[in-house]
């Protein structure tokens, strides 16, 4: 996790605040923005060196970055430090203030929602507008880009460390596609398939339905069912597919997935659907556990989070499973709708709350 370890871990110079569009790291090497050096450094493939943000050597490509939160982490990564910049020194001007350390390190740890300022400010004893004021002064950003910012370098850093984008997303605290493709070039030098060979060889057939949940895209290689979302726009539905499989062969095939799209959209109206469907989608071992336990439960039933960690031989795991079922890449056809809270809630569904909770009283009316 990025955290704020200490004062004298970050080396940042109050001056102009930014904005959104430049509250980005790709930006901040770019633009050589002293502002965040001590929040990250940054290392090129090609020469093996790690660099803070301002360092004034030449700009790499952005596909030769890589970020880290500290340049310890550059090192154990087998980087040497830049004899120019020199990023394991000390370069702070100015004191931060200790509650301006203890905010930071509270948004490094709010790894899900980003925490509202009147929540933050609560945490120190100050005003909303003070500790806005008083953030912005210390970092020259405000405290939902810090946080934001952090998120984007997670998310990030997980790709680099081997997971897809869909568990990167998740495991980073986007809870949802479109705000990171929104945003992932001008943050992140490129979109996040440009760091993943995504269906590099493979041909992906998809097709959009309707139904009383939205519409719904179902996407299928020569294996088996490879995606399915559900949104409001064809258009995101679309710019998600290929964003995911960006080196795939995709086109729109729909009377080759007609039997399947069918099933699909029988599960959105409360049917169920047939487990034997055949899947192409990547997963872990313990992903496989947890979507394999999913697909064991009857429509019209719910488990809870603990239950699925029990029958998967893991009792402790209650939020390695939720992340399980928020990276869920078949809706429906996993139904991942189908787990709740030990207290019978709902808890969150990436499509949305209200879609689980119509979901689950139309499985219980045609149980």
């Amino acid at each position: 996790m990025l955290s704020v370890q200490s004062q004298s871990d970050l080396c940042l110079v109050p001056e102009k605040v930014p904005t959104p569009e430049q509250n980005s790291a790709w930006q901040a090497v770019l633009e050589r923005d002293r502002r965040y050096d001590g929040l990250f450094v940054y290392a090129v493939r090609s020469t093996g060196i790690y660099c803070r943000p301002s360092c004034p050597s030449r700009r790499p490509r952005p596909e030769m970055v890589e970020f880290f939160e500290q340049p310890k982490a550059a090192e154990s990564a087998g980087y040497r430090s830049c004899r120019r910049c020199r990023p394991t020194e000390n370069g702070l001007q100015a004191a931060l203030p200790q509650a301006i350390t203890r905010v930071a390190r509270f948004l490094d740890e709010a790894t899900e929602e980003i925490p509202k300022l009147e929540q933050m400010a609560g945490l120190v004893n100050m005003s909303p507008f003070h500790l806005q004021r008083t953030f912005k002064q210390a970092l020259g950003i405000s405290p939902r880009e810090y946080a934001e910012l952090r998120r984007f370098l997670r998310f990030r850093i997980r790709l680099q460390n081997g997971d897809d984008v869909t568990t990167a997303m998740y495991e980073a605290g986007f809870q949802s596609p479109s705000r990171l493709y929104e945003r992932s070039r001008s943050v992140l030098g490129m979109t996040p398939s440009t760091y993943k060979a995504g269906g590099a060889g493979m041909k992906v057939g998809y097709t959009i339905a309707s139904t009383s949940l939205g519409r719904v895209l179902v996407a299928q290689t020569d294996k088996g069912v490879c995606a399915v979302r559900i949104g409001d726009s064809d258009k995101m539905l679309e710019a998600e597919l290929r964003n995911e499989f960006a080196n795939a062969e995709i086109s729109r095939s729909g009377e080759k997935l007609s039997r399947v799209v069918k099933q699909v959209v029988s599960a959105a109206e409360g049917h169920g659907v047939s487990a034997d469907i055949p899947l192409d989608i990547r997963h872990t071992a313990f992903q496989g556990k947890v979507w394999q336990a999913l697909r064991s439960i009857r429509p019209g039933e719910t488990r809870s989070y603990a239950e699925i960690a029990e029958d998967v031989g893991d009792p402790k795991a209650v939020r390695a499973v939720a992340r399980a079922c928020a990276t869920n890449p078949v809706a429906l056809v996993i139904p991942c709708h189908r787990v709740v809270r030990s207290d019978g809630e709902l808890s969150g569904y990436r499509w949305g709350a209200e879609r689980k909770r119509k979901l689950l009283e139309s499985e219980k009316r045609w149980k």
